[in-house]
This record gives structure tokens, sequence and C-alpha cells, in this order.
């Protein structure tokens, strides 16, 4: 991925100097489980859940996100700019405001740009507190996506899913959620908690992690199209990452079983498949992910 010397975007917002931020939390354990062990969800589910992994956190220890206390804010700054990891996280960021302001634009509407925040250890956020083990996550109350680059590692080392466009694929997902927010399909779906069973719930939820693969998928098309920076083998860095983090590999490796019913982000197989819609469409409105009869 040809990303050196692209534009950045301002809405980067360092917090890293801060350390562990403190206060509150949430206690995993208890309550309702989704057949992967606690350690497991802790690292990958909350940002694989992506529209409010603190909910799912909550639901897990058998509480209420909102009732947790935040974490203190800490001043927010530019990341410095020898740091190359920030930078490449900025220009992705960048260029995902100019495709989806040009998608929205062509749709009628505007695109209210996210920003990014990037942490160490826990962070304070609208949803409540951030930990770093949830890996990264967007949260629609603040409208902000959080990131511990340190991830980076555990995607490449521990998820065997290297390169730097697999982790411009975290990006767009995480960036996909938000746009599901501006449309109004975040606040629908949480409406659905407690109206719903469990399994309904975690059908749902695979809608949602999917659509937003698709629409990163929708992204990588739009950013090809006008930048032409992809090189050879991106696409398929970003394919294989979305099929690390498919709940059937994800069970399949942390258990050694795989347990259907209790899927809540897609199995690999759906997530690479979604994506490369988005990718081939490059249409926000082949990503329906809930009206699709099968996925």
């Amino acid at each position: 991925m040809k990303w050196e010397g692209q534009r950045q975007s301002e809405n980067v917002e360092d917090r890293r100097g801060a350390g562990s931020a403190g206060g509150g939390g949430f206690r995993l354990g208890g309550g309702r489980g989704i057949g992967l062990g606690t350690i497991v969800i802790a690292l990958v589910a909350g940002w694989i859940f992506g529209i409010n992994p603190l909910t799912v956190l909550g639901l897990l220890g058998g509480g209420s996100p909102l009732d947790a206390p935040s974490a203190q804010t800490v001043p927010a700054q530019r990341p410095p700019a020898d740091d190359a990891v920030a930078a490449f996280v900025s220009t992705v960021l960048a260029d995902t405001e100019d495709v989806w302001g040009g998608v929205m634009r062509s749709g009628g509407a505007s695109y209210r740009q996210p920003r990014l925040v990037l942490f160490r250890g826990a962070v304070g956020t609208a949803c409540g507190t951030g930990q770093s083990a949830m890996g990264p996550f967007y949260c629609p109350g603040d409208q902000k996506v959080y990131i511990d680059l340190g991830f980076f590692d555990t995607l490449r080392a521990r998820m065997g899913a290297p390169g730097d466009f697999a982790q411009a694929y975290v990006i767009a997902h995480e960036v996909g959620h938000h746009v599901q927010n501006l449309l109004g399909i975040t606040g629908k779906v949480d409406g659905m908690r407690g109206r719903v069973s469990e399994a309904q719930m975690n059908a749902l939820s695979v809608r949602v992690e999917l659509q937003a693969d698709c629409f990163a998928g929708v992204w990588a098309h739009h950013s090809q199209k006008g930048k032409g920076w992809l090189e050879r083998g991106d696409i398929e860095e970003a394919m294989n990452a979305a099929a690390q983090i498919g709940d059937d590999t994800l069970q399949r490796r942390s258990q050694g079983t795989v347990v259907p019913e209790s899927f809540t982000h897609g199995t690999s197989v759906q997530r690479q498949t979604w994506f490369r819609r988005g990718v081939e469409s490059g249409s926000v409105a082949q990503c329906n992910t809930f009206d699709a009869r099968s996925l």
C-alpha cells in the first residue's frame, strides 16, 4: 500500500502519554457467554462486535455499561511527526473521510467525520472505560474510534494477519460502524436489546458485523479508484484478516470446537464474502445484510 506522502487526518487524538486511565471498567465472567473464553473475548470480541463493544462486556459481566464509571479525561494532542504507525493510521483515516464524504454527497447527505483516539492501557469514552485488551472499537456515544496500536502487533504475531492493508481493513471496519451509526442502523439494533432472545440478538450482531465488513470493502473500492495506491497482495491481506477473525476460526483456535448458535460476528467465509462484495461493487446498497436471505 503506497500510503506515504498522502494527506493525514486532523481528526486524530493522541492520548497515549497519559498511560492507564483510572476508574471503573467492566468485570468479565458470569452472565451470558458467547462460546469463547473470556480472554479471547477481551482480545477480539470488542473490536469485531463494533457497534458498542462496551455493551458486550457489560452484558457478559451481568451489568450495564452505562452504570460503569468512566476513566478520567486526559488532554488530547496530535501524534508526533516521527511516529510512522500513527502517520499510517492518520493517512488511512483521512482517506475514509474523503471516500465516505463523496459517497454521502452522491446520496444527497453529508458525512460527519469521526475522530480517532490513540491510547494505551485504558481510556475514558462516552460508552464507559475502554481497555486495550478489547482491541480497536467504535463508541457511538462520542462518535470516536479507539485504537491501541499494540493491537497491530497482536494481529500480525498472534492472529496470523500481517500487512499494512490488514491494518487498514481494521480501521475501515470501525469507520464502517460509524457509517452505520450515521445511517441510524446502530440505534435500531441497540434498541432491540432486551426485546428479543439472545439467539436473535446474536443473529442481528452477525449482520451488523458483516455489513461493517462490506462497508470496509466499499471504502477499499473507492479508495483504489481514486488513488490507485493498493499493491499486489493488499486485498488478500485484508481477506486474510477477515478470515482470522471469523467466529468459527476464533472458537476453533481458543477452544477446539465450534458452536454456531453462539456466533455474533459471522464465519470466516462470511466475513470474506461481504468484504469482497463491497470491494467489487463499491455500493452501499449491496451491503444490506439485514435483508439478505443467505449470508
